[in-house]
């Protein structure tokens, strides 16, 4: 499993690589955005850990770039703590967030999670076959999503989220239930996520997001598929 760094302070780069690669990772690193996503681009990558603060481009315009043509799951770093800056980080294309200073058991548990979570189905082996909900259809071994026969890219929490809801067809989720279920019980980030993710969801799936078909609100609970 290979994992990018991306951070301009190469003393921080060094530390998580060395504590990434005691652990089996393979690294690779540098030290701006725009070679992120270049790197992203032709590498490999089972997951990239991005800073938001960089030269020639930053970690949100780099994430955004990143999504054009992979689902890779990226966790962003942050100096910044306030909610705004991570719903941001997660409406451009993030899986995850942490902010400095932040201690490096902490960075690993998350990566832990987050590749746990990516790879789970495929680990399957390919037993959960696939889910089909109107003109949706998912593929939970490849991690693949259809609309009309026309492929969406979806990141790893949008997957996690409209598999789960496809699944239980009509059980209302309340956001609590959800950020515990996708994102893990230990996640300290804003309940908003949710709504972000099931927005960006129902951009990307729904005929009219404005009016959803698939992905509704339970007002004052939560959400669910519709049966």
């Amino acid at each position: 499993m290979k994992i990018l760094v991306v951070d301009d302070e190469e003393l921080l780069v060094k530390g998580i690589k060395f504590n990434l690669e005691s652990e089996g990772y393979g690294v690779d690193a540098c030290y701006d955005g725009l070679t992120a996503v270049e790197m992203a681009r032709s590498g490999d990558y089972g997951l990239i850990i991005l800073d938001l603060m960089m030269p020639k481009m930053d970690g949100l315009a780099a994430c955004m770039k990143i999504r054009e043509f992979s689902t890779v799951p990226i966790i962003m770093l942050t100096a910044k703590s306030e909610d705004t800056d991570k719903l941001i980080g997660f409406e451009y294309g993030a899986d995850d967030y942490i902010t400095k200073p932040f201690n490096i058991l902490e960075l690993k548990a998350r990566v832990r999670a987050l590749l746990r979570r990516a790879g789970l189905q495929a680990a399957a082996g390919g037993q959960e076959g696939r889910l089909a909900r109107g003109s949706i259809v998912i593929d939970t071994e490849r991690r693949s999503a259809q609309v009309d026969g026309r492929a969406v890219d979806l990141t790893v929490k949008e997957f996690d989220l409209v598999e789960l809801l496809m699944r239980s067809p009509g059980k209302v989720f309340s956001r609590e239930s959800l950020l515990d279920l996708i994102w893990g019980y230990d996640y300290q980030g804003d309940i908003r996520t949710v709504d972000v993710h099931i927005r960006r969801l129902r951009e990307k799936l729904e005929p009219n997001p404005a009016e959803p078909a698939y992905i509704i609100t339970k007002w004052g609970v939560g959400y669910y598929f519709k049966d």
